[in-house]
């Protein structure tokens, strides 16, 4: 190496190189759990309400608008990693989202008015659209087949730390009081959006993005430099050709968007289905009841946002318990999702969602017979048993936690192609976003309305969705990127449950053998071209 030239990524390679990649997806992720937590705090600061003018009942409905229009926001952030993803590259996408993230972070935090906060939390809302459309896409094509589920399902453990995180910041600026109460664990998004802009740019771009885009020489480099291999070598020509095929395949098949939404599609890369599968199991993840608590009058119920304010106008507790109780179940919140990180590659995503499905469907069984008997007339032990189905609702959220958290941000960046992949990790992020967006506008009317019937709803729902699981979703755990791309090439059918490739948590063995094959065969090549090169030489030195 010549003397002064630059070495990329500070000389990292190999797994140092995946850590920092990781560091950065996993801080992105951490932010979006602090964005979803922080402002649950922010709501109940006596400060933030008369700074807004929000105090008294009269203002609920401004008062989550102001909330919730943070959803909207994310939703209008992944249409638009749904648009630039695919065209600038993951690593400026994510540049992208934490710019627009960072001035709506310095906008809430110096926010004076109604209209002020509205905006922040849009704009906000669009930074972290764009990023969470695009980090686990990023994390994903990066990583090693062996370890992929893990490190974006322990981002999402990351995820719960965040919300976890601003939990406790908010506890512990509830006895600091003032503007500093609210504006200071607002400001705290800043924080991580420097750690992102210290990393990210000088960190690997997704060598599949590369190739899609024909720059093979810094993507075979990228694939190297992961591996911590030379260019040369068998199994990274083998694997680079591998992508390339599959590109290509795609390419070949490719469908218009307008064919897509008229049901124009050919058969070969089953664009359709796999674009439904990935943002179907965000639709699930919501419409598993994530986001349905039981609250008072109309107070929107949700955990991430107002799990404070339900404590204090439904079970009557004073502001700082509720704080530390919000921040207790938070932390029982983080150690179920934690457990899920080395689980989801041995168990596979079709368990784990099954696993977790099953135990929110039975979560949300005793939640419906116990708030039944707290509604029932002249029922003695009303109090008792409406205090019994929070800690339910706790031990819900540790179940979502083993499964249904990570896995919907996982599956789509996994089951669709690289030609897709971007377009379909924003379409299911989007999908996430306008049925979270569903889910809170529809509970404080149910609630009103059904009392404890609305409850049977999520308890169908979540019945629902296990035989769909079951009957419709492919396992992907332990396949590189492209088996699953060669899995729909062979066109599988639509009922997966009785066809072991497809179920399977371990690796299929034609999938082995296929890539046991290209390595020979690129050692193969390598040879040949070595030999040639040897005989061109002695060929050259007998001329001169």
């Amino acid at each position: 190496m010549a003397t002064g030239e630059k070495v990329p990524y500070f000389g990292l390679k190999g797994k140092w190189l995946t850590f920092w990649i990781t560091f950065a997806c996993a801080t992105d992720m951490t932010l979006f759990g602090y964005d979803q937590g922080v402002f649950s705090g922010v709501v109940i600061s006596t400060d933030y309400l008369d700074v807004h003018n929000l105090n008294g009942p009269e203002h609920t409905n401004v008062l989550s608008i102001v909330t919730s229009i943070y959803t909207v926001g994310c939703f209008l952030g992944a249409i638009l990693a749904f648009y630039i993803g695919e065209i600038i590259g993951r690593k400026k996408t994510v540049l992208v989202g934490t710019s627009i993230m960072t001035v709506g972070a310095i906008l809430q935090t110096s926010s004076f008015s109604v209209p002020h906060m509205i905006v922040a939390r849009i704009i906000t809302g669009i930074g972290n659209g764009v990023n969470t459309a695009t980090a686990p896409v990023w994390q994903t094509e990066t990583s090693k087949v062996h370890n992929r589920g893990k490190l974006v399902m322990l981002e999402m453990a990351l995820n719960i730390f965040g919300f976890s995180l601003s939990n406790w910041i908010n506890y512990g600026m509830s006895f600091v009081g003032g503007a500093a109460g609210w504006r200071f664990p607002l400001s705290l998004q800043i924080v991580f959006c420097i750690i992102l802009f210290s990393t990210v740019p000088w960190l690997p771009e997704s060598p599949r993005w590369l190739l899609a885009h024909g720059r093979e020489t810094e993507a075979t480099m990228i694939l190297a430099d992961l591996e911590d291999k030379p260019i040369d070598d068998a199994y990274i020509v083998a694997e680079r050709e591998e992508i390339i095929y599959g590109i290509e395949y795609e390419r070949r098949n490719a469908i218009k968007w307008g064919d897509l939404f008229r049901g124009r599609a050919k058969s070969g890369t089953k664009t359709i289905r796999r674009l439904l599968l990935g943002a179907g199991t965000q639709a699930m993840q919501q419409f598993g009841g994530i986001n349905v608590k039981p609250a008072a009058f109309d107070i929107i119920a949700i955990m991430s946002y107002y799990l404070p304010t339900v404590l204090i106008e439904s079970v009557k507790l004073d502001n700082s318990m509720a704080r530390l109780i919000a921040a207790c179940a938070s932390v029982a919140y983080l150690f179920a999702s934690l457990i899920a990180a080395p689980l989801v590659e041995k168990c596979g995503r079709r368990i784990m969602m099954m696993v977790s499905t099953g135990i929110q469907l039975f979560c949300f069984l005793l939640v419906t017979i116990l708030l039944y008997y707290s509604e029932k007339p002249d029922y003695p032990h009303q109090v008792e048993v409406s205090k019994a189905s929070v800690v339910w609702f706790i031990i819900y959220y540790m179940g979502f936690g083993l499964g249904m958290l990570g896995i919907p941000w996982l599956y789509p960046t996994e089951i669709n192609s690289l030609p897709m992949r971007t377009k379909g990790a924003a379409v299911a992020t989007m999908t996430d976003w306008i049925t979270n967006f569903v889910v809170v506008e529809i509970t404080p009317i149910g609630i009103q309305k059904l009392g404890w019937r609305f409850y049977i709803i999520w308890t169908v729902t979540n019945a629902v969705f296990l035989p769909i699981i079951y009957l419709f979703y492919p396992e992907t755990s332990n396949r590189t990127l492209e088996d699953l791309d060669a899995y729909y090439r062979d066109n599988p059918p639509l009922v997966i449950c009785g066809d072991r490739d497809s179920t399977t948590v371990r690796r299929p063995e034609r999938f082995i053998q296929a890539q046991d094959r290209d390595i020979e065969e690129a050692a193969e090549n390598l040879r040949r071209r070595g030999s040639v090169m040897v005989h061109d030489a002695g060929e050259k030195s007998l001329s001169d």
